[in-house]
């Protein structure tokens, strides 16, 4: 199988630089790397050019439009190889992280995406901590993430993760990332909408630990600051949790699930039982991130409900965005 490697950039060489030498270091040659770069991203431009050619097969797609959706339709309109791997320009995949990959595609047809386990230092310090649920969605709507502490035997999954997530090309060679996910930069989420739509064409999604990468959060340059509030990016996180999750489950479960949401709801997209819990601690930024959420979702419902009457044939299936 050929394997290509598929990394957005936005105004981080050094991480950049750190990614693509650990690509060199792979015990299974990468046939293609693919770099995304900003057309106005000078600094990465600059690095690039002064890149040695032969150490890696490397290829640039250059994007205009803001945002990883963007970048990664566009980088997947060149992937040649029979597995596309997904990282960012943050991390550092482990050495033999291609090659159990590989082998997790070759023994089971039925795979169409594989991801793992990114181990996350913050500040040079890593993130420790052991998960046996990974990747799953709750009947009512409730994602469990937790792909950076995730132990145990690879298993199936519902969702995977951006920062290590490969896929079999022909599996998705008609699937694109979905292009109604808000933000400019991080667009949380994203990566939610593709695999759901795998799952629901009856392609398996498989998570193993053991398929790692070091994983080395970086500053964005967006709305989106990770740690550090912000209005517009938090009401983004909701509309785009809220949109996936209503294009995928079933009319009974949607409404149970924006019950759940709006009464209950989790520390990330808070309901009203997040908000009093919140609350003793977090006093009037709680209350902030509650209204954001409400208008999130609301949000998120206007974007669901536009798309059906677009799209009147549309019934939760494989769905080309």
């Amino acid at each position: 199988m050929k394997n290509t490697v598929l990394i957005p950039t936005y105004r981080r060489p050094l991480d950049l630089s750190r990614c693509l030498l650990a690509l060199q270091a792979q015990t299974k040659p990468v046939d293609q790397v693919i770099v995304v770069v900003r057309d106005t991203d000078q600094e990465t431009w600059q690095f690039l050019a002064d890149f040695p050619t032969d150490k890696l097969p490397l290829q640039t797609v250059t994007v205009s439009v803001p945002g990883v959706v963007a970048a990664l339709n566009a980088g997947l309109a060149a992937v040649e190889g029979d597995i596309v791997s997904i990282t960012d320009d943050d991390a550092a995949p482990h050495p033999n992280w291609l090659e159990k990959i590989n082998a997790h595609f070759l023994a089971d047809s039925r795979i169409a995406g594989v991801g793992g386990r990114d181990w996350i230092y913050q500040r040079n310090k890593l993130e420790e901590g052991s998960h046996q649920v990974v990747g799953k969605l709750q009947w009512f709507g409730r994602v469990i993430g937790n792909h950076h502490l995730g132990v145990g035997e690879a298993r199936e999954v519902d969702v995977l993760k951006g920062v290590n997530m490969s896929f079999r090309h022909a599996a998705i060679a008609q699937l694109h990332f979905d292009e109604r996910m808000r933000g400019t930069g991080a667009q949380v989420h994203f990566e939610m909408a593709f695999t759901f739509a795998l799952k629901r064409a009856g392609w398996k999604l498989i998570y193993d630990p053991q398929v790692a990468v070091d994983h080395y959060p970086a500053q964005r340059f967006d709305e989106d600051q990770r740690h550090n509030f912000n209005q517009i990016a938090f009401i983004n996180l909701v509309h785009n949790e809220t949109l996936v999750l209503l294009d995928h489950l079933p009319p009974l479960r949607r409404a149970v699930f924006l019950l759940w949401a709006i009464f209950i709801g989790t520390r990330d997209s808070l309901g009203f039982v997040q908000w009093l819990r919140l609350l003793p601690s977090q006093g009037q930024l709680a209350g902030k991130k509650f209204l954001a959420s409400l208008r999130g979702r609301w949000l998120g419902w206007q974007t669901h409900q536009q798309f059906k009457i677009q799209n009147p044939n549309f019934k939760n299936k494989f769905v080309v965005f």
